[in-house]
């Protein structure tokens, strides 16, 4: 089994072109895509800021240092020059995979120039973040649920 866990992302660019008439895509500067640990032809989700659309699409490469984030297609239609858009990209893994996983996130300004880049913390959600969380919901449901941070069952009602 795997399981669909997020990649990375580019948050916060500037679209600074929109062809309508290209065949389909995102296109975005090599140097940024590098960063983020995207690659060329990857499937990504775009989300405008602006207008709150969603699209799915792929990367091409645009020449690096360029900043170029340019909508193709029919995507030019959600995302235009000057919107704000966050591209993410999200990766298969197992289970064990994903405990340690990091995902990358570059945030640009609004010249599309990076100004912080980041690798997430993989720590996993522990008792003290959600006291009780766990035993609540297996207490309402009457379900027995596994907390993978306790390494042990708990049951609710009986």
């Amino acid at each position: 089994m795997t399981v669909t866990m997020f990649k990375g992302k580019l948050h916060r660019l500037t679209v600074t072109e929109a062809d309508l008439y290209y065949e389909g895509s995102i296109t975005l500067d090599a140097e940024l895509m590098e960063a983020a640990r995207l690659l060329a032809y990857e499937r990504v989700q775009v989300v405008n800021v602006n207008n709150g659309a969603r699209l799915e699409t792929y990367t091409i490469p645009a020449e690096a240092g360029s900043r170029t984030v340019c909508l193709n297609g029919p995507a030019a239609r959600l995302c235009a020059p000057g919107d704000q858009i966050i591209v993410m990209a999200y990766a298969d893994m197992t289970p064990e995979e994903a405990q340690t996983h990091r995902p990358r996130v570059v945030v640009v300004d609004e010249k599309n120039d990076p100004k912080e880049v980041m690798d997430l913390d993989g720590t996993p959600i522990t008792e003290p973040n959600l006291p009780g969380v766990t035993d609540a919901i297996a207490a309402e449901f009457d379900v027995e649920v596994w907390a993978p941070h306790r390494r042990t069952r708990r049951h609710g009602r009986r």
